[in-house]
């Protein structure tokens, strides 16, 4: 079966996962961090990727933590890179020293403005111009790194149309891509209805659903409506009254995750990509009901 490609229901094997991390700004959000990637690596993810700011702006953290993970652990790491508010000789010197330390996986975004979601997107003037000129120049330079971007069941808020974010997701494709990891999304109809557009569009690449656990209900439903991601009112139900009841809000949002990602797989669905919010107990927990089990001693972290 082909990854991230429905199929027959109850399909039996273990599915594949990937972690999203973001580079800490602390020296407390550092030691958490390495406490989460601890606890997770025993999963043997595919791979992990660390995220990289608007503008760059955490991109020397980024770096730290992609080549920390290169020299103390046995996990793939894959850098995220955008074109944001950078002329392109700075985003290849970026490319360049991530193969120079070894990394062989990118994922190559646009990036949000420097204004944060929601604002007015403008390319700087040396800069790429989108993501597929990205993707297209990483792998006319450096052809041996992997290339994943991103896809958005909901549509891209910026887009005019859907049919505009499916040529953007072929651009990307046609550039060089061979993988798109989605959006966070609830409703698990978007992402089916999603894929059935991709591939009449004739996007044959995996779609990864991107699966986000609920690590905190008021902070989830706000990035969401920047981001533009619908969040259902069953889900806003679910959460309801525990805003003072933690205990019983992380008992929640481990079952409502776990739910989601076990009718995806049900469905056929063999890869999950996890933003882990640098947090390890809820994504653990889904992971194990996925029937995904400590793979043996990995390199301390």
């Amino acid at each position: 079966m082909t990854e991230t490609t429905p199929s027959a229901p109850n399909a039996p094997h273990t599915p594949a996962i990937s972690f999203e991390f973001f580079p800490p700004k602390t020296d407390e959000m550092e030691r958490s961090l390495w406490e989460t990637i601890s606890r997770l690596a025993p999963l043997a993810p595919k791979f992990v990727s660390v995220t990289y700011g608007a503008g760059g702006s955490t991109r020397e953290r980024t770096h730290s933590t992609i080549t920390r993970i290169l020299a103390e652990t046995s996990l793939t790491p894959a850098a995220h890179l955008t074109c944001v508010d950078a002329p392109r000789a700075d985003v290849d010197d970026v490319v360049a020293r991530y193969h120079e330390a070894g990394v062989r996986h990118i994922v190559a975004l646009r990036g949000d403005p420097t204004s944060g979601i929601g604002g007015v997107y403008a390319p700087h003037p040396q800069g790429y111009k989108s993501s597929a000129d990205l993707v297209a120049s990483i792998k006319r330079r450096h052809g041996d790194i992997e290339v994943t971007v991103s896809a958005y069941p909901e549509k891209h808020p910026e887009s005019a149309s859907f049919e505009a974010d499916l040529d953007m997701l072929k651009a990307k494709v046609d550039a060089g891509a061979t993988r798109a990891i989605t959006q966070f999304f609830f409703d698990n109809d978007l992402y089916f209805r999603y894929l059935d557009r991709v591939r009449a569009r004739g996007i044959e690449i995996p779609i990864v659903p991107g699966i986000l656990p609920v690590q905190n209900f008021k902070q989830t439903a706000n990035f969401a409506k920047r981001a533009g991601a619908s969040m259902p009112a069953w889900l806003a139900s679910k959460f309801d009254g525990l805003d003072d009841d933690p205990e019983t809000r992380r008992l929640v949002a481990a079952a409502v995750a776990a739910g989601q990602v076990q009718k995806l797989a049900k469905h056929g669905v063999d890869t999950f990509h996890f933003y882990t919010m640098n947090r390890a107990d809820l994504v653990f927990a889904i992971s194990h009901l996925l029937g995904i089990r400590p793979q043996g001693a990995q390199k301390a972290a």
